[in-house]
């Protein structure tokens, strides 16, 4: 570590997500003396403009469809300057340690290529991570039994002209058990049903997929800089244990004079909002 001080978190959430996704773990943070920061990507959360249609209730498809993206034209790049903005403000307030879940993992590895200097750890959280341009372009070399994709497709709402995104309707669970159900199951099956209709009415409808893109691919000259950590769910039906073990593989390969750091917790994709005390012990653990 760069300083004595206790460690700022800085936490970068997922697909389809925003920064109250993790007020959960920052509270368990807090109550055991951790500052921590979430930052809404652009496009996310209090940064996004997101279709009126996607709440009224009863919802018009045909306007949900129609209506614009709040994603539109934002780039992989994009979402590193407005994490390196967060890092350059945080900078010389204690060591940093960045923090991302599921597609979140692309963004904090190009932010660690770009600025591994403001960084004093990198943590996946399940997330994605790229080590191989093939990774973007070729079939990967495990089996990938997720129960996401399947489901995810259930939800998608057809006609979005926008390039690059996908818009979900979440909210249409709510009405229909069987997809709740499923859902849960994927997503955060050890959490209680109320605590999943709370994350359902969180989510964003809209995600941009044009950041699974070379600048997502971490190099041993900047991310590889950095100490990281892996920190494996065990219980995750979104990226798999598999998927996760791959992952992990194939970046100690780049980087073998700096492997993962790996941790595994008995959780699901996105237990840290349904267990967060487990993960903020966790997290305080890495230190």
């Amino acid at each position: 570590m760069r300083a004595l001080s206790r460690p700022v978190f800085v936490f970068v959430h997922g697909g389809s997500s925003n920064a109250r996704a993790w007020g959960p773990l920052q509270n368990e943070l807090a109550l055991l003396g951790y500052r921590s920061h979430a930052v809404d990507l652009p496009g996310h959360g209090d940064l996004a403009d997101s279709p009126a249609a996607y709440y009224n209730q009863p919802q018009d498809l045909a306007a949900l469809a129609a209506a614009p993206s709040p994603m539109r034209g934002v780039t992989l790049q994009d979402n590193v300057r407005h994490v390196v903005d967060t890092l350059r403000r945080l900078d010389g307030r204690g060591p940093v340690v960045l923090v991302g879940n599921s597609l979140g993992g692309l963004t904090i590895s190009a932010v660690a290529n770009a600025v591994p200097e403001l960084l004093d750890r990198v943590v996946y959280l399940s997330a994605l991570c790229l080590s191989d341009p093939a990774m973007l372009t070729e079939p990967w070399d495990v089996v990938d039994d997720n129960l996401l994709d399947a489901v995810s497709a259930r939800i998608a709402v057809p006609g979005v002209s926008e390039p690059g995104v996908a818009r979900l309707n979440w909210r249409s669970a709510h009405g229909d058990p069987a997809l709740f159900a499923e859902l849960k199951a994927a997503i955060m099956a050890d959490s209680t049903d109320h605590q999943f209709r709370l994350l359902l009415d969180s989510l964003d409808p809209d995600e941009n997929y044009a950041v699974l893109e070379p600048g997502a691919v971490v190099r041993a000259d900047g991310w590889g800089r950095v100490p990281h950590t892996y920190v494996r769910l065990a219980e995750d039906f979104g990226i798999t244990p598999a998927v996760q073990d791959y992952m992990i593989r194939k970046a100690d390969e780049l980087t073998p004079h700096n492997p993962f750091e790996v941790r595994t917790l008995a959780s699901s994709h996105v237990g840290y909002f349904s267990r967060p005390r487990v993960f903020a012990e966790a997290l305080i653990d890495l230190l």
